[in-house]
């Protein structure tokens, strides 16, 4: 295959990817974005299997056991993802995502590690030739084994570094985010609150500037133990940049992390020549950044604040505080059908709650049953709803709740006040009017401005505070009623009753 057929396909799948992010930013063409995207995947393996077939033919070197091993790791690694895919729950999404994300950086040092130790089969240096151990060329590359180690470009040095220490930082960061996420693990660094300690930033700053250092000496020397050194700091620094971020930052953090797994790809990309890791990894980086630095503007917060675990600690202080037993107006799944069937228009806003309950077809059931009623049902979604982003219109999509219903926060938010009810099922944070109260955790956040609808039902398992760990004014308003239980029984029983 010549190179300008390469280029030629490996361009057609960067097309094809640019097309799936461009689908998948809209409930409606999402399906063709998946489908853009498996095929932009397919003609990019396949061309880069056929690539290495020429290169191993150029090499005279035996492609058989290669290929054997590559479509092994394909039919292994698609096997497990589609399994993955099928079993896995929606409201262990996020934690999926944060897997994937860690086997990325993964690879990635993986790559890094194989390409500083040979090279030339990544096409970095000349290929190896035959000759004396121990000797050496005019140009000082080392013989070894009965073959030629020619010194690493500085540029690729470079990338590899870059590319590796990324990667690492990744897949470290990535798996202590999958257990926050997952809430089942009782060792202290998987658990959802913050693990802060004193002189924390110091010793990340240190750490920091300890793998920037062993990098550039392994760009300068080509130093395998600097190498190393390297990677070992970045799996450090991965963990202890995660440990510090409290559950409520776990949106932002899940699109950070896929962010730093584009640049880890890009990276290598770069060090492998290879255009279509630079523009898949460019893509997936530049992508996941911009989402990162929505998320944060949805929440007011500091992209760096939020690196260095600003927001966990806050959190925890205002629990301590809030603790004090307060009388809240509490009625049955009846009382709340009975005011949904009276109402001209009722806004849902779904939460993790819902989630977790997995009570979005009930909801949809219940909003047709509200609409052959008569009554104007709208769906508000708040950008960090749930555990990742897009997690509850991943939900609604799931359940097929009609698009033309479901409304981003700034579309909706205006609407609240000429609402009759709204109903918050699961919600806690992003409905919080403490949002609104100067010296609060959460002050200037944007949020659902539900409590300005006529009248509130709020459906929780209990008073429990959110992710933010702050008590919510909106639950103790006289215009709110709170309807304790899990959220597709309730909503079930709410349905039962309009009938």
């Amino acid at each position: 295959m010549s190179m300008n057929l390469v280029t030629l396909l490996y361009l057609v799948a960067s097309v094809c990817f640019i097309q799936a992010l461009k689908g998948l930013s809209h409930p409606t063409t999402s399906i063709r974005g998946n489908v853009f995207g498996m095929t932009g995947m397919a003609i990019a393996v396949l061309t880069t299997i056929a690539l290495v077939h020429g290169q191993a033919r150029a090499l005279n070197v035996d492609f058989t056991t290669g290929i054997a091993w590559v479509l092994a790791a394909v039919v292994v690694g698609g096997g497990l993802g589609a399994f993955m895919a099928n079993k896995v729950e929606m409201t262990k999404m996020p934690e999926l995502v944060a897997f994937m994300h860690s086997m990325i950086g993964l690879a990635a040092v993986f790559i890094g590690v194989a390409a500083v130790a040979e090279p030339w089969a990544f096409g970095i240096t000349a290929a190896p030739v035959a000759a004396v151990v121990g000797a050496r060329t005019p140009d000082g590359a080392v013989l070894f084994e009965g073959f030629v180690r020619h010194a690493i470009p500085y540029g690729n040095r470079l990338e590899l570094f870059l590319g590796a220490a990324i990667g690492a930082i990744t897949f470290s960061g990535s798996v202590i985010a999958f257990g926050k996420l997952s809430g089942k693990y009782k060792f202290r660094l998987f658990q959802g609150a913050p693990v802060q300690f004193s002189g924390q930033h110091m010793l990340n700053l240190v750490l920091g500037l300890a793998t920037i250092a062993l990098g550039l000496v392994f760009v300068a020397t080509e130093s395998w133990p600097a190498f190393f050194a390297m990677l070992a700091l970045a799996f450090v620094m991965g963990v202890l940049i995660i440990i510090p971020i409290g559950g409520a930052d776990m949106p932002v953090v899940v699109s950070m992390l896929n962010s730093y797994s584009g640049w880890a790809a890009a990276g290598i990309g770069f060090s492998l020549n290879n255009a279509m890791l630079i523009v898949a990894g460019s893509l997936v980086g530049s992508s996941g950044a911009i989402l990162s630095y929505i998320m944060c503007k949805a929440m007011n917060r500091s992209f760096f604040n939020v690196i260095l675990g600003g927001f966990g600690g806050e959190a925890t202080t205002a629990t301590d505080g809030a603790k004090e037993q307060r009388p809240v107006k509490s009625g049955s799944a009846d009382d709340a059908a009975y005011m949904l069937s009276n109402a001209e228009t009722v806004i849902i806003v779904p939460g993790y709650g819902l989630a977790v309950a997995r009570a979005q077809h009930a909801v949809n059931e219940l909003a047709e049953k509200l609409t052959h009623k008569g009554v104007k049902v709208k769906y508000a979604i708040h950008p960090v709803a749930g555990r990742m982003p897009g997690h509850m219109n991943v939900l609604l999509a799931e359940a097929e709740v009609p698009y033309d219903q479901v409304f981003e926060m700034e579309d909706i938010n205006g609407e609240f006040a000429q609402a009759d009810v709204a109903i918050i099922l699961g919600a806690n944070d992003v409905v919080n009017p403490a949002a609104l109260t100067k010296g609060t955790p959460i002050y200037g956040m944007p949020i659902l401005e539900a409590y300005k609808a006529k009248t509130v039902i709020v459906n929780k398992r209990s008073m429990a505070a959110g992710y933010a760990g702050l008590d919510n004014e909106l639950f103790y308003m006289d215009k709110t009623m709170m309807v304790f239980g899990d959220a597709k029984k309730v909503v079930e029983d709410m349905g039962k009753a309009i009938e």
